[in-house]
């Protein structure tokens, strides 16, 4: 096993020695990866991102396509032949027919590669002609991501760790109580086993829809072909020490490790390691929405999330000799159009305060990060209505539930995150002074002219810091 991992991480330096070589002298390739936690949006990013760079219109914050530098973007195959291609025809259908309804989400990896002819700006522009430079764009379960801070922990650390976090979840019930009966150094069983497994991917589902963010194992949500198999039939168990031979223990211990090469590695390998660019999309709303607990849950993802990256800058020589390093990494606050305007600084403050620990780290390993408040496609127009004598900031849309047309106001975000991260922190139940309602919006059927994306807030700045000194 150990001449084998030396001889793939070999093959793996030939590979990054060959990309970059040929990414330096011929046509660059800018790998962008996209991933966030459930109902984050990352396949309305993905297809609102696309369709604006495609029709510009709507991308003054992107440097490149303001200047008029982008004379050219179109589709193209994309390189890796294994992995599916991104559905950006259908989704766009779906946001964009005559009845607009939310795409499905993120349930594997795709890929899509949009090519880009840019001319070039600077003293040398007039002497050269454009150039083409791919934009591969790695669409991946934010869940997947979380998977990668297991590649450090033993399953007895995880166990421990995992249950002293959920057993005051009343998600949790059903599963604490079959774990506390099982015990750990008794012979294995098959039925006991699944048994437990399923109690724990049922618990898993119900956190997700509470919106905690600590969901992890990730396929234990989207099992696809795994469905069944013994790498994906344990749970968190009570564990004192070494196990006996042919225990539950031992069983659980050794599926926990095939998770981790049988799944996460590969997936490390084949595909998060190769990124260079990286945008987070957080639900920060659906958070605060759900209550204290839930915003520090997001908080600690967050931070662990950072955990998995390996931040620092692409320079020729050091992809050469260490191959890549995510270079920028964007935590990005969907579903900004659910407030009115006057609100979204305080959202960003919020999103900063989030990743603030998470940020400082990547910084300190020269990776550039930055927060932004977003939405990737706007479901919603801004209002104002009288309340108590009072004007209040309204957005209105068309809600998905009914699909009447409503007037929505959330609640004041409080301008120091404070207000929110440290009760959170506490351990708060519930917040204090203030109730924050969430609303879900269908999208709003579109009339584009001629050169213009979908409408966004905020895309094209996202897009300026994410690839725009690259073009």
């Amino acid at each position: 096993m150990v001449i084998s991992r030396i001889a793939d991480g070999i093959w793996r330096q030939v590979e990054t020695v060959q990309d970059t070589v040929s990414e330096t002298f011929f046509e660059p390739v800018i790998r962008l990866g996209v991933t966030g936690l459930a109902r984050s949006g990352k396949t309305v990013f993905i297809t609102s991102l696309v369709a604006n760079l495609l029709d510009r219109g709507r991308m003054p914050g992107l440097l490149a396509a303001s200047e008029g530098r982008i004379e050219a973007a179109f589709l193209q195959p994309q390189p890796d032949d294994t992995v599916p291609r991104f559905d950006y025809e259908n989704h766009l259908a779906a946001l964009t027919g005559p009845a607009p309804h939310w795409p499905d989400s993120t349930r594997a990896i795709s890929e899509l590669r949009l090519s880009l002819k840019v001319r070039p700006n600077g003293l040398l522009s007039g002497l050269q002609g454009p150039r083409t430079i791919h934009l591969d764009i790695v669409d991946y379960p934010g869940e997947w991501l979380l998977d990668l801070g297991l590649m450090e922990r033993s399953y007895e650390d995880w166990s421990n760790d995992t249950l002293s976090r959920i057993e005051s979840r009343s998600a949790a019930e059903a599963f604490v109580a079959l774990a506390k009966t099982a015990d750990p150094e008794a012979k294995h069983q098959e039925t006991l086993a699944q048994d437990l497994a399923r109690e724990f991917a049922s618990y898993l589902q119900a956190a997700r829809q509470d919106g905690f963010s600590d969901c992890t194992p990730g396929r234990f949500l989207l099992p696809g072909d795994l469905a069944g198999s013994p790498v994906l039939t344990f749970a968190p168990l009570r564990t004192d020490g070494p196990s006996n031979r042919g225990s539950l223990h031992r069983e659980m211990a050794r599926r926990f490790e095939a998770y981790k090469k049988r799944v996460v590695q590969p997936f490390f390998r084949d595909h998060f390691a190769r990124i260079d660019r990286q945008v987070v999309l957080v639900d920060a709303l659906g958070a605060i929405h759900q209550g204290p607990q839930a915003v520090e849950d997001l908080r600690a993802a967050l931070s662990e999330t950072l955990s998995a990256f390996r931040p620092g800058n692409n320079g020729f020589l050091s992809n050469l000799l260490r191959g890549k390093r995510v270079e920028k990494i964007l935590f990005a606050a969907t579903k900004a159009d659910h407030l009115h305007h006057q609100q979204h600084p305080r959202l960003t403050a919020i999103m900063q305060a989030l990743v603030r620990e998470a940020q400082d780290r990547a910084q300190y390993a020269g990776a550039g990060t930055a927060a932004l408040s977003i939405a990737s496609l706007r479901a919603t127009t801004e209002d104002e209505m009288k309340h108590g004598g009072d004007m209040l900031p309204v957005v209105r849309g068309t809600l998905l539930e009914t699909g009447k047309e409503a007037a929505f106001y959330p609640g004041d975000l409080p301008q120091d995150p404070a207000h929110l991260l440290t009760p959170a922190r506490q351990g708060a139940e519930a917040w204090l002074d203030q109730d924050y309602q969430v609303m879900r919006f269908a999208p709003a059927p579109l009339n584009l002219r001629p050169g213009d994306g979908p409408p966004h807030i905020r895309l094209d700045r996202a897009a300026e810091f994410l690839f725009g000194d690259r073009l």
